[in-house]
């Protein structure tokens, strides 16, 4: 260990050195108040941007055909298991169909639900061909779904000017498609105004 004025001579001429333009008056001076702060300006540090993941855009979608169903996908067996999940889905939902439970309540919970699974049938439409029309929807877009019917065959059905009902536990409800015209994901968060009558 060194003495004090071996230590003292080392500050001094570590300072000498650091700070050449500086008197040896002044570097005596810093000495005396027993600290001694040496200047330091950090770099400043720049926040990198994250970038954002971004997604695919409408055409990509498209090109890679993703919301597509294959061919040999397009049977209504293999959807009846989803069906089964989406009753289920809609009893806990509904915290079980009893027969004393409330209409709008029920009505209410099912226009912000999921309907992916669900049977469907088009009871009214300006178009008589869409009439009857039955099945699971498989896909629910802004405008349209998408529907196995019994007979294997995928229908897309526009929601504008159609009026579609799905019945569980003998509990019917009405869609009226051209109020309907919301992503699945929209519908969920929006809030629905009981209307007295609904033309199609």
């Amino acid at each position: 260990p060194q003495g004090s004025e071996e230590a003292k001579t080392f500050v001094h001429a570590f300072l000498k050195r650091s700070m050449p333009k500086m008197k040896d008056e002044a570097i005596q001076e810093m000495l005396t108040r027993k600290a001694v702060v040496l200047e330091h300006y950090p770099k400043k540090k720049t926040k990198q941007k994250r970038k954002k993941t971004k997604g695919f855009t409408a055409k990509q979608r498209r090109e890679l055909r993703l919301f597509e169903i294959e061919p040999e996908q397009q049977r209504y067996a293999i959807f009846l298991p989803l069906h089964e999940l989406w009753k289920q889905y809609i009893r806990d939902l509904c915290h079980g169909l009893k027969p004393d439970a409330q209409p709008h309540m029920i009505q209410g919970k099912l226009l912000k639900a999921d309907l992916h699974g669900a049977i469907v049938t088009v009871t009214k439409s300006k178009c008589p061909s869409y009439v009857g029309i039955t099945g699971i929807i498989l896909q629910e877009f802004k405008h349209v779904f998408k529907i196995i019917t019994k007979e294997d065959k995928l229908k897309v059905v526009p929601k504008l000017n159609n009026v579609f009902s799905l019945e569980l536990d003998g509990f019917i409800s009405y869609i009226y498609g051209s109020k309907f015209l919301f992503r699945a994901s929209e519908r969920s968060a929006k809030k629905f105004k009981l209307k007295g009558t609904i033309d199609l």
